[in-house]
């Protein structure tokens, strides 16, 4: 009777988690879904763990990547998970020099790296800027997003988790702050609130900070109609807007998903810490002071360090 007692207990707590799961919660934790199947499968079963109900058109918001060589995720990749929510591809403006920083060239680059060949594609300022509020900041009150952003309901932000040469790395928090905002937008963000219009790289707090912030602008204003989902392959110490990043050190992990940003980059940071081969990109997050930007988001709210990480089952063939 016991042992009977016992597999009924465990299969409960299985049940639980995964009720829990698609609720959004495990034990009172934000859960972040993890996959170590990298393909379109993968992808989709990480997105339907969720049971996300999407509103509107749908945004799928990622970086295209600076050519001639970047890891941007590629369209072989996230054309299923595109295709199932019938969404649009949307990128901002860059606020440096490259091939992404001017409209045309931006379109361009989305041709030639064969988004525009799975869904339609928008640059979201492209004409304009658009400020939606940023409540309980210390750097931010607004936060500037491409004019297009209100013309979408729901959005994924689908981020290819990396190193990043100011930010120490770049998940789902970099991709709705520094992502979404326009071309004015990312001045701001890195400049740590203090200009629109002059890029300031000596305020490495304040600009870690005013990215969180920004991430909370976008997810307050969003509500439930967010997602996040990281895909840890080509892990390189560089993001992808180097156009010739560092070879990665790190063996591909696998996609992780989560409603809730800040876990999912914590659960992130906790897969690289286990993984061999990390010290180079250790070495950046932490010469970067990267943690910061996860507990400054944590303490203005976006969301939870401590999550629960459910593991989903392999599919068999």
């Amino acid at each position: 009777m016991r042992k009977i007692a016992l597999l009924a207990f465990t299969l409960c707590l299985l049940i639980a988690l995964s009720l829990g799961g698609a609720a959004g919660e495990g034990n009172g934790k934000p859960v972040v879904y993890f996959t170590e199947d990298i393909s379109l499968a993968g992808l989709v079963a990480t997105y339907e763990a969720l049971d996300w109900k999407p509103a509107g058109p749908v945004a799928v918001k990622l970086s295209t990547g600076e050519p001639p060589n970047s890891n941007y995720l590629r369209p072989e990749l996230i054309a299923d998970l595109v295709h199932l929510v019938g969404g649009t591809i949307v990128e901002c403006n860059t606020a440096y020099g490259g091939f992404r920083s001017a409209t045309a060239e931006h379109y361009q680059v989305a041709e030639d790296h064969g988004y525009t060949a799975i869904a339609d594609f928008q640059i979201l300022d492209e004409y304009d800027s658009m400020e939606i509020p940023v409540t309980g900041g210390k750097r931010l009150t607004g936060d500037l997003v491409g004019g297009h952003f209100k013309d979408y309901g729901s959005y994924i932000v689908l981020s290819h988790f990396k190193g990043h040469a100011m930010a120490g790395y770049g998940g789902a928090i970099k991709n709705a702050s520094i992502g979404l905002a326009s071309a004015r937008g990312k001045v701001r963000i890195h400049s740590g609130g203090t200009s629109d219009t002059h890029w300031h790289d000596e305020l490495q707090l304040e600009f870690l900070e005013a990215m969180a912030e920004a991430a909370k602008g976008v997810n307050d204003y969003l509500g439930d109609q967010v997602i996040y989902i990281n895909v840890m392959n080509r892990i390189s110490i560089d993001c992808d807007c180097d156009g010739d990043p560092e070879e990665p050190d790190i063996h591909d992990i696998g996609i992780l998903a989560s409603t809730d940003p800040v876990a999912l980059d914590q659960a992130c940071l906790d897969l690289v810490w286990k993984a061999e081969g990390n010290e180079k990109l250790l070495w950046r997050i932490n010469d970067r002071q990267g943690l910061h930007t996860l507990e400054h988001a944590e303490e203005i709210g976006l969301g939870s360090r401590t999550y629960t990480l459910v593991e989903l089952a392999k599919k068999e063939n």
